[in-house]
């Protein structure tokens, strides 16, 4: 692998749909290499860089192992990287419920809202 341009690397490796979505997180600093923000789609990664980016509600890192000359499927598109993304402990992110703080309530927390009112009326 001589090098491959970073926006096509995030395309082949399947974490940005498009190459101008890869383009744009590049260019709004959600990526960095080696720990240096990058602002540059056309920046050459090489084997062996550490990519850190933050595609939409996630965070990934990825040390590359390899370039693919097109987008293919997933299972190929995994064979291009390592996947370094630290595991998230269950007391970062809180169970599903405590995840959509905010949300609109589900059926079992409506009925839950529903007793708890017709308790204390």
């Amino acid at each position: 692998m001589t090098g491959q341009r970073l926006d096509k690397w995030l395309w082949c490796a399947r974490a940005a749909k498009t190459r101008s979505a890869a383009a744009r997180l590049i260019a709004d600093g959600k990526v960095r290499i080696n720990g240096e923000r990058v602002r540059k789609p056309s920046r050459i990664v090489q084997r062996g860089d550490v990519i850190t980016a933050t595609p939409p509600g996630r965070l990934v890192v990825w040390r590359i192992l390899d370039a693919a000359d097109r987008r293919g499927p997933a299972p190929l598109a995994r064979t291009l990287y390592e996947d370094l993304t630290p595991p998230v402990g269950e007391t970062e992110t809180g169970s599903a419920r405590e995840a959509r703080v905010g949300a609109r309530p589900t059926k079992r927390d409506r009925r839950r809202i529903d007793t708890f009112r017709t308790f204390w009326s």
